[in-house]
């Protein structure tokens, strides 16, 4: 029997009242055995977590769809191609056990720095703009996505000013369904186009059930496939660190962790401006956090979607949850380990004109932080690692796709 999971319990189908795309009542004269009724799924509800989730009204997550989706992450056809050596998934780059992000040690991205799929004007790939952000918790993130908020429900109509962009307007940079078809048609990504990939997925035999299951009926678009997707990605939900089963009573923090804990929510170590506010470990705004005096990326920064003088060198602050696994760390991947992070804000920050004035220590280059207080920092910070979700087989790829993943 499938399960639906909430936070805490576990929910037998047969619990759920099912609904009917009817506007009658379901008598036995109108019952349609064969009506299309896909089963909601619902976001665990973790405690101190938000209620609000970003989930657009034409795209509820159901069992059926959030499955689909798995399957199509993990799928290396998804980049057009049926060569298992041109192969290139969602989840070769967005890997589980790194808490979907590339890691440092990927055998096919030296250091996390990641390459599209190969092509004439690069043979070896065209390498992405920046490094890579975790898809964790995206459910919970209302302030757009990508380093520079560039995709986001705000986006206005873009269609006439970029290649490729599918004509709904509802596609055109705004959501975690617009990330999809951009992956697949990014040059520096998949390298591919949506026809390709509509295509590619659609002679899988397997899968005219799986889009009828999601969607009520077989037909393969792109749009069905971003809805899928997103609906797996947003699916991915963190809460289960030792930090949060601490804040929930369940666990308890060492007493250097404890010192740690409170080195981060306090002025010493100055940490929570950005990345407290809520148990996401990060505010979701954008800072410029005094990496440079000047600045290489432009084009990519904040600066390049809002105009605003005072974005030059902004990024966003990402989430800490599982930042363990995450490394290179920065939009740019400078730092290897959390020591040369901690380092960083602790004695290495640079002056400049755009410098966000929460970061306060930066006339003195860091909050000058002292050997033990750098150790019991990055004790905390080993703290926020969810052990269970970079095991848990829903989010995992299916034993039928491990040939096709592209990983």
């Amino acid at each position: 029997m499938k399960r639906i999971f909430t936070f805490g319990m576990a929910v037998p189908l047969f619990a759920i009242a099912t609904i009917w795309s009817c506007n009658t009542e379901n008598t036995s004269e109108n019952f349609q055995p064969d009506a299309f009724s896909p089963t909601p799924y619902a976001i665990p509800e973790a405690q101190f977590f938000p209620k609000k989730l970003n989930i657009p009204n034409d795209n509820p997550m159901t069992l059926e769809g959030v499955e689909l989706g798995r399957y199509l992450f993990y799928d290396g056809r998804l980049s057009g191609n049926t060569s298992k050596n041109m192969l290139m998934s969602c989840a070769t780059c967005h890997i589980q056990e790194n808490s979907f992000e590339v890691g440092i040690d990927h055998p096919r991205f030296t250091g996390g720095k990641t390459f599209g799929l190969p092509s004439e004007e690069f043979p070896n790939g065209k390498p992405t703009p920046n490094y890579m952000l975790s898809l964790v918790n995206s459910v919970y993130n209302h302030n757009g996505y990508l380093w520079n908020g560039f995709v986001s429900n705000e986006n206005e109509f873009k269609g006439s000013e970029h290649a490729n962009v599918p004509p709904e307007e509802d596609y055109h940079y705004k959501s975690v369904e617009s990330l999809v078809w951009m992956s697949i048609t990014a040059s520096h990504e998949m390298n591919s186009t949506v026809e390709k990939s509509v295509a590619a997925i659609e002679a899988v035999p397997m899968y005219k059930e799986k889009f009828k299951a999601a969607f009520g009926t077989e037909e393969v678009t792109y749009e069905r496939i971003s809805k899928a997707i997103a609906q797996f990605v947003r699916s991915i939900v963190s809460h289960n660190s030792k930090f949060h089963k601490y804040l929930r009573q369940e666990a308890e923090l060492t007493v250097q962790e404890k010192r740690g804990h409170d080195l981060f929510f306090s002025e010493d170590a100055d940490c929570f401006h950005c990345h407290g506010g809520s148990v996401l470990m990060t505010t979701n705004e954008y800072f410029n956090n005094a990496k440079d005096e000047t600045f290489s990326q432009e084009g990519h920064d904040r600066y390049s979607v809002t105009g605003d003088p005072m974005d030059i060198g902004a990024f966003r602050a990402p989430s800490l949850i599982n930042v363990e696994l995450t490394a290179p760390y920065m939009h740019d991947g400078r730092f290897k380990s959390l020591d040369e992070i901690i380092d960083f804000y602790s004695e290495g920050l640079v002056y400049s004109d755009y410098v966000h004035p929460l970061m306060k220590g930066v006339r003195e280059k860091g909050v000058q932080l002292n050997d033990e207080d750098k150790a019991a920092l990055k004790a905390f910070l080993l703290a926020l690692t969810d052990h269970e979700l970079i095991q848990d087989p829903q989010y995992s790829c299916p034993p039928e796709l491990k040939e096709w993943s592209g990983q």
